[in-house]
Order: C-alpha cells, then sequence, then structure tokens
C-alpha cells in the first residue's frame, strides 16, 4: 500500500525471516534447514545490492514461488560454485525451485543468517483489511536525494490515515499505542544494544585517555630529565627547531613501534571479541581485522604522536630557560609548575581509572543479578530443536498425528523424562505477540491494551520446559484433541487480567474483541512468570498456552528434558525426525541453558571487555604513578639527604612522601567520584537491578586502586629513605 505513495520514499521493499528445509532426499545428511529471507522485487534494489550473477526478482515472481536467489556462500559450499548455476534446481520444502541469481560475495543483511531469499508471496485474502495487523513481514525503504527522514514519517502518518479508513482493529491499535516507524535502518537494529555499547565504547576512551595521559607524563618526566643537555646544546648554538626535531623524531619513532606492535594487538583483539560471542550481537558479524582499518589506526597513531611530540618540545623548551635551569640547579627541586603538572596528569589517571574500575564493577554485579533472577524456568537438561510441518503436513490432524510418533519414538530413550512441541520456547528470538481479551473485561480508559506472547503447545512442553505450576494444571496431548478449549496463563497475564485473583475458571477469547460463547478459552493452570525476551526485563511481559489442537502451528520447538547431558541427545533426535520423514530436518539444535547464556552475551560480552580494561587502566596508573614517583624522589634526593642528615628519621621521610600520594590519590577519588555521578544517569538504562552508585562497589574500586598507588610509591620511596647522606651529598 505504500510503494508509490510516498514522495520522500525512492523504494519500498518488504522482508519476512523464516526457514526451509532444503536438499534432496535419498542419502544420510542431503536435508538440511537453511535460514531464509522472503523478500519483495524491490528489496535489493533499495539495499543498493546487485547480484553478481543472474537477476533480481521481479514483480512477476511475487505472484509464484518458483525461484531464488543464492548468496555467494551457499552457491560455493552447497553447489561447488557451479558456473552453470543458473537455472538450476533447488529443492526447497518439498518444491523445485530454480536458481535465477547469486550475490555478491560480501553481502549479509544486518545480522541474519539467510543464505537463501525467496519471493515474499502475497496472497489476496491476506490483502483484507482484517488481515492488515495480522503478518510479521518488516519494511525498508530508501530515502530520495534530499529528503529527510522526517518528511518520511508525515507522510507514512499521512497514508495509515487514509488507509485506515476501512480497518476494523485500527482504533484498537491507536489505543494501544502501536503506529508507523520510520527509523534509520542502522541505529533501529542495534537499538537494543546501543546503550551498552556506548558504555563500553566510553570505557575503551578512558582506557585511551589513561595510556595517553600516562605516555605524555613519562614523556614530560624524559624531557624534564634532559632539560640541562637541551639548554647546553642551545648555549653552543644549536637552534630551537633543532630540539623541537629532535623531540619530534624520538617521539614519533616510539608511536611508529607502538603502533605497529598495536595492529598486532589489535588483530588478537578482534579474535577476542569473536571469542566472547561479539558476532552474535547485531551487526557483529562484520566485525574484521582489514588493511583500511589498520591504516586508519596507523594514522591515529601517529596524529597522536605528532601531537604528544609538539606539546612535549614546547614544554621540554620551556623547562630548558635559563631561569628554569637556575631553578632546578644542583642542590634545587623542580619547579612548582613543574610538579603541579605531574601532579595533575597522576590525579586525572586516578580519576578516570577510578570512573572504569567503578563502571565495570558494576557491569558484573549487574549481570550477577540477572543470573541469581533467572529466566523463570527449570532450563538445565532441557534440549530445544526447530521443526517445520507446515509444508509436509498441511493440516492439523496430520501434524497431531506425526507429533505423537515423535513422541513415542523419542520417549524410548530412557534418559528422557518429558517430550513435547511448541510453537515458541522463551528466549528463542522469536516474537508471537497477540492480543487476549477476558470474557467481561472492561479496560480502564487510562492504560492501553497490552500484547501476551501466546503459546501453542502439545503434549508435555509445559513440563519438558520446566514452567513453575503455581495453581490448577498444565496442559496436555489431550487438550488438543478435547472439544472443550482449555488454556493456561502466566502469573504476570492473570494479574494484569484479574487482579482480585481467582484465575481458575475465568474465559477468554484470542483476539481483541469478545466473540461466540464457544470460542472462549477456559482457563485451567496459572504458571510463573518467565523473560520472554531476555534476562534482563524487568517487568513480566505476560504468556498465554493453547493447545496446539485449538490453534494450530506449522512451526514448532521440540523439547525435550531429559536426566543426562540433553547435548548428547541432538543425534538421536536427527535421526529419529529422519526415521519417520526423510523430508524432514530439525534446526538450531540447543539447550535451554544455551539459549539463556545467548541472551546475556549483549551483557556479558561487554562486561568481561570491561573488566580486561579495567586491569588495563589498573596496570597503567600504577606504571605511571610509579614512573613519576621515582622521577620526584630522584630529583628530591640531596634534599632529601640534607633532612636526614639534619636529623629527619627515615621513618619520618617515608610517612611524608606516602602522605603526599594519599592526597593525589584522594584527589583523583573524588575528580573520579564526580564522574561515575555525572554517568549515574546514563548507566541506570543497562544496569539491572542495582543503583548506579553503589557504595560497596565504590569502595571496592577506590581501594583497589588506593592499594595500586600505593604499591606504585611504596618502592621508591622505601630507597630513598634509606638514603646514606654522606654518599649522596659527595656525590658530584
Amino acid at each position: 500500500e505504500r510503494r508509490g505513495k510516498i514522495a520522500a520514499f525512492s523504494s519500498v521493499a518488504a522482508y519476512r525471516e523464516g526457514t526451509a528445509i532444503v536438499g534432496t532426499t535419498g542419502t544420510t545428511g542431503s536435508v538440511e534447514r537453511e535460514s531464509i529471507l522472503r523478500v519483495t522485487a524491490d528489496f535489493f534494489a533499495t539495499l543498493g545490492v546487485r547480484t553478481a550473477r543472474g537477476r533480481d526478482f521481479h514483480e512477476s515472481d511475487l505472484a509464484r514461488e518458483g525461484v531464488v536467489i543464492l548468496s555467494d556462500s551457499y552457491w560455493r559450499e552447497r553447489l561447488g560454485g557451479d558456473l552453470q548455476v543458473l537455472g538450476r534446481g533447488v529443492r526447497i520444502d518439498g518444491r523445485e525451485r530454480v536458481v535465477i541469481g547469486v550475490l555478491p560475495r560480501d553481502f549479509r543483511f544486518l545480522s541474519t543468517s539467510a543464505r537463501l531469499f525467496l519471493p515474499l508471496v502475497a496472497r489476496p485474502e491476506e490483502r483484507r483489511p482484517e488481515q492488515r495487523h495480522a503478518g510479521t513481514a518488516d519494511m525498508i525503504a530508501r530515502l530520495r536525494a534530499g529528503a529527510s527522514i522526517e518528511a518520511a514519517r508525515a507522510q507514512v502518518a499521512a497514508l495509515d490515515a487514509a488507509v485506515g479508513v476501512d480497518d476494523p482493529y485500527r482504533q484498537a491499535m491507536l489505543d494501544a499505542g502501536f503506529h508507523s516507524v520510520v527509523e534509520s535502518l542502522r541505529s533501529q537494529h542495534v537499538a537494543a544494544v546501543r546503550p551498552i555499547l556506548l558504555a563500553t565504547q566510553a570505557g575503551a576512551l578512558a582506557l585511551l585517555a589513561i595510556g595517553l595521559v600516562n605516555l605524555l607524563n613519562l614523556l614530560l618526566l624524559r624531557a624534564s630529565a634532559r632539560s640541562r643537555e637541551v639548554a647546553i646544546r642551545q648555549a653552543i648554538g644549536a637552534s630551537r627547531r633543532h630540539a623541537v626535531i629532535d623531540v619530534l623524531v624520538e617521539t614519533l619513532v616510539l608511536v611508529v613501534a607502538g603502533g605497529v606492535l598495536g595492529l598486532g594487538v589489535g588483530a588478537l583483539g578482534i579474535r577476542l571479541l569473536a571469542a566472547l560471542g561479539a558476532d552474535r550481537l547485531p551487526l557483529g558479524a562484520s566485525i574484521r581485522f582489514d588493511g583500511p582499518l589498520a591504516l586508519v589506526s596507523l594514522g591515529i597513531s601517529l596524529g597522536i604522536g605528532l601531537g604528544l611530540g609538539l606539546a612535549v618540545a614546547a614544554l621540554g623548551l620551556r623547562s630548558s630557560s635559563p631561569a628554569t635551569l637556575r631553578n632546578e640547579s644542583r642542590g634545587g627541586t623542580a619547579g612548582r609548575s613543574s610538579l603541579r603538572l605531574r601532579d595533575g596528569f597522576v590525579v586525572a589517571q586516578i580519576a578516570l581509572a577510578f570512573v572504569l574500575l567503578a563502571g565495570t564493577g558494576l557491569f558484573v554485579l549487574s549481570l550477577r543479578k540477572m543470573n541469581e533472577v533467572g529466566a523463570g524456568i527449570h532450563a538445565e537438561k532441557v534440549l530445544t530443536a526447530r521443526l517445520s510441518l507446515a509444508t509436509r503436513y498441511p493440516t492439523t490432524e496430520a501434524r497431531l498425528g506425526f507429533l505423537e510418533r515423535l513422541a513415542t519414538e523419542l520417549a524410548r530413550r530412557p534418559e528422557v523424562s518429558a517430550v513435547g512441541f511448541a510453537s515458541n520456547v522463551p528466549l528463542s528470538g522469536t516474537s508471537n505477540v497477540g492480543a487476549i481479551t477476558p470474557v467481561g473485561s472492561v479496560r480502564d480508559q487510562d492504560s492501553a491494551p497490552h500484547g501476551q506472547y501466546l503459546y501453542s503447545v502439545e503434549g508435555e512442553a509445559m513440563a519438558a520446559l520446566g514452567f513453575e505450576r503455581l495453581e490448577g494444571r498444565l496442559l496436555t496431548s489431550e487438550d488438543s484433541r478435547r472439544s472443550e478449549r482449555l488454556v493456561v496463563v502466566d502469573q504476570a497475564f492473570a494479574q494484569r487480567a484479574w487482579p482480585q485473583g481467582h484465575a481458575l475458571g475465568q474465559r477468554l477469547f484470542e483476539g481483541p474483541d469478545e466473540r461466540s460463547p464457544e470460542e472462549a478459552f477456559t482457563v485451567v493452570g496459572v504458571v510463573g512468570s518467565v523473560k520472554q525476551r531476555d534476562l534482563a526485563e524487568r517487568e513480566p511481559f505476560g504468556a498465554v498456552f493453547f493447545p496446539l489442537g485449538h490453534r494450530p502451528e506449522g512451526d514448532l520447538f521440540v523439547t525435550l528434558r531429559t536426566t543426562s547431558e540433553p547435548k548428547a541427545l541432538g543425534g538421536f533426535l536427527r535421526s529419529a525426525v529422519r526415521a519417520l520423514d526423510p523430508e524432514l530436518s530439525v534446526a538450531d539444535v540447543r539447550t535451554m541453558t544455551e539459549r539463556v547464556a545467548e541472551t546475556e552475551i549483549s551483557r556479558r560480552s561487554p562486561a568481561l571487555l570491561a573488566s580486561l580494561f579495567s586491569v588495563l587502566a589498573l596496570l597503567l596508573t600504577a606504571i605511571g604513578t610509579y614512573g613519576i614517583a621515582g622521577f620526584v624522589v630522584a630529583q628530591r634526593r640531596r634534599e632529601i639527604a640534607v633532612r636526614i642528615a639534619l636529623g629527619a628519621l627515615p621513618s619520618q621521610v617515608r610517612h611524608r612522601l606516602l602522605l603526599r600520594a594519599g592526597g593525589l590519590v584522594l584527589s583523583g577519588l573524588a575528580l573520579g567520584a564526580c564522574g561515575v555521578a555525572l554517568l549515574g544517569r546514563f548507566l541506570e538504562v543497562v544496569l539491572f537491578d542495582v543503583p548506579s552508585f553503589h557504595g560497596a562497589t565504590l569502595g571496592g574500586a577506590a581501594a583497589l586502586l588506593a592499594a595500586a598507588v600505593a604499591c606504585a610509591f611504596w618502592g621508591p620511596v622505601t630507597r630513598v629513605a634509606r638514603l646514606a647522606p654522606r654518599e649522596v651529598l659527595s656525590e658530584g
């Protein structure tokens, strides 16, 4: 309906993710389930992608399902890179399809793993007004040159109002807050993890800043140590230009060497990101180390080196002036401005390290709290896998018959304690949300309708998944064959629908309105609320469970509860399905603990990276502080020797120097605490059940940082306190 009617768009397309059984029968392993993407004719043109071989979809292809476009990886791996692939047949869901194109090697749509692309066929019955909200297709569009997203939003809203005149559910959708959203494709795709990624990037920048401050401080110390040499060279005729060139050359050599070493570390870091599961984050699979990245990184290193070199040269020339040289002559100490500058660098390092340590502690604590709360089910020893019956078994009776035979076969294994099938499992990434209307409900005008996760279950699926039964009973296979329509709800839905309690025996309808009493379902059980999307959900979404016989679904999850390691039953599950029907294949075979762990990736990986950043920040701060402490103590050797010669005790000298270090630590911690307070609101978005200003975490970070700085100061201070005044004062 939108195509050609929105002036801000040059093209519009739709797509729908799914899976399909691909291959031929006759040999073991020849039938596999593959991820697919069903797309409209303008899909690749909207993305600005052209096929490497063959052609794109035409409008005429949308009226039939006889063609397919392959990804480069599928063409090479499964068809051997056949140069005569165009026109070749590929069997998909039991039907022969003709290959009309192959995509470029580097094409990947967002984070999907789809390797086959089929036409998105829209049948006439699916275009009726009452079916407008039943589809699950997503839409993309390309802005016309000169058009803005704001203009596109206004035009889409106007078109929605125009086409919604004959929509029977338009007002219900508006009341529920549903509307067309126009956003940048990339921004929308990473929206769920953007706050965490920004926090991780902030940690990386803080680590970079600590490294820069550390490097600048150490280079200044080196320049200060050579100030007498520079002054003498200037006195005998060397120009300022020569002094600057010397410093720049020395600094750039160090930076280039460090940059080349850093490229190697960066390449290993990319592998570390893959090991942490970053490839499963939105657009994470596109993270790679390549030539352009190496050149940009090396260029940034050179820029930093040039800036540091110029700063060091300027301050070095200033410190090598005759007046400054007299201030730092034999028997004197460093100038006040030099001391304040070095102290300021130490305070800055401590403050940045404190913010990084505190943030890491909060991330780790949040992850631990999230694990303690859990998903709301007993996920241990549960195996799940996807199974599609839609093509092979089009009727509900045929599907129930096949599932009964499969359940009997799977239950033969003594380690299998429960077998079931469900249209969804928690934390699967499958979004099957719909409206539910309790009988006789009167919605508060101030509250919008609330969608629920809808499940169709068969067999012992609820027991296999480990739902906690609170009231009544769970659904079983017999409920799919009863004429009576029964349903189970979770606690979150029950509390919203019947806040006074007594959910058992209540009746409800699937959909946004009430219909004839014969279509109502009776609640026979209540189970505990379960995290549906990820472990970080703060409020339960709500779920309703229907018998598969009364709410048919073709794409299902097989669920097995075992008494042994569930992963070991993956091969048995595949062979059992193929033994019953060689045209079927299971996919996405994973344990529920793996699914739970995968939802933690967006938080666990940044937490591990932040921990690594914190260790490096602590190490850099300790090294920088040790270098400064050693330099300052070395400069004050004669002063300290004089104090000891005049009667000062070594313990007093040590106490005085450590007291100065303590002042720097307190100043850095105070500044860092201000930084944590300023970041508090941002941190609250990404933390789970943890306040942004957590006393124990901040105290632990402060103690750890203070201990690191104390250790850095202790060595130089202890050595200087043991000085023999006669030996120091007799030095030339």
